[in-house]
């Protein structure tokens, strides 16, 4: 869930940052330069499907965790990386054609986000819909369906196992993520992909909308996942308390050395 919550971050500084640029000062950082234009469209792709993906993964292991009695082999840290660094790779093969077949100048000065191969839009749109919202979505749905299923389950069981109870939260957490999923991001994915000419304030809103659904991940996984609540304030105090030692520290060397001190004048 940190992974999730670090690109649906990233996510933020693509189309949603220039269309704050545009609509306030007129100018769009995509279109900056060749670089940064072939970047940010390979992020504007890149980080949403890595986000749906990972909460597709994120399901799949709560299912697995409740309805087997024993640990699966991707409950290992070290599983969970691998797992998470083979999803991540086939989405950057998937989409790191943008890093050279898209946006060039067509005047100077004066650059397009478009492709010189191939007309990627509203090719790449298409394939947004699929890899972005349809398979993923169908594959949360059969897995939270399963969650659900076996939740119910449990609490009809007179002897509840204490390792499926603690589940219990983060299962109900992604529910919840899987519902907002349908309502927030897939109207505007299908907007853009087939009516991207169509009434412009209407896409414009789903597009907030959307952008609104990955936003309210962090906070939504704060107030409903007790784990990852605890994790984050850690995270946070964790300075204070580094401080606060090295401070203790500093208070119990000082007599030590006065200590010293004196010894070494009594002799």
């Amino acid at each position: 869930m940190r992974a999730m919550a670090i690109f649906d971050i990233l996510m933020l500084y693509g189309w949603n940052i220039d269309h704050y640029f545009s609509i306030m000062h007129g100018f769009q950082i995509q279109t900056s330069s060749i670089p940064v234009c072939r970047f940010c469209s390979f992020l504007n792709y890149f980080a949403p499907q890595s986000s749906a993906w990972l909460r597709v993964f994120v399901c799949w292991d709560r299912y697995l965790s409740l309805s087997r009695l024993h640990k699966t082999w991707f409950s290992h840290p070290k599983n969970v990386l691998t797992i998470i660094a083979c999803i991540m790779s086939i989405l950057f093969l998937l989409n790191c054609h943008m890093f050279f077949s898209t946006c060039y100048y067509i005047a100077p000065g004066k650059i397009t986000v478009l492709s010189w191969a191939f007309q990627i839009y509203p090719l790449w749109d298409y394939v947004n819909l699929g890899v972005y919202n349809g398979a993923p979505f169908a594959l949360m749905v059969i897995f939270n369906s399963g969650v659900i299923y076996h939740l119910i389950k449990l609490r009809r069981t007179s002897t509840i196992q204490n390792s499926r109870i603690q589940h219990r939260s983060i299962s109900i957490t992604l529910v919840i993520t899987t519902f907002l999923f349908l309502m927030m991001t897939i109207p505007a994915t299908v907007g853009f992909a087939f009516f991207s000419t169509s009434y412009r304030p209407v896409l414009q809103f789903l597009d907030g909308l959307l952008y609104t659904y990955h936003i309210l991940s962090f906070p939504l996984y704060i107030i409903t996942f007790d784990e990852f609540r605890q994790n984050f304030i850690n995270m946070i105090t964790c300075g204070r308390n580094n401080r606060r030692v090295q401070q203790e520290g500093i208070t119990l060397t000082a007599p030590q050395q006065l200590n010293t001190v004196r010894m070494n004048t009594a002799t």
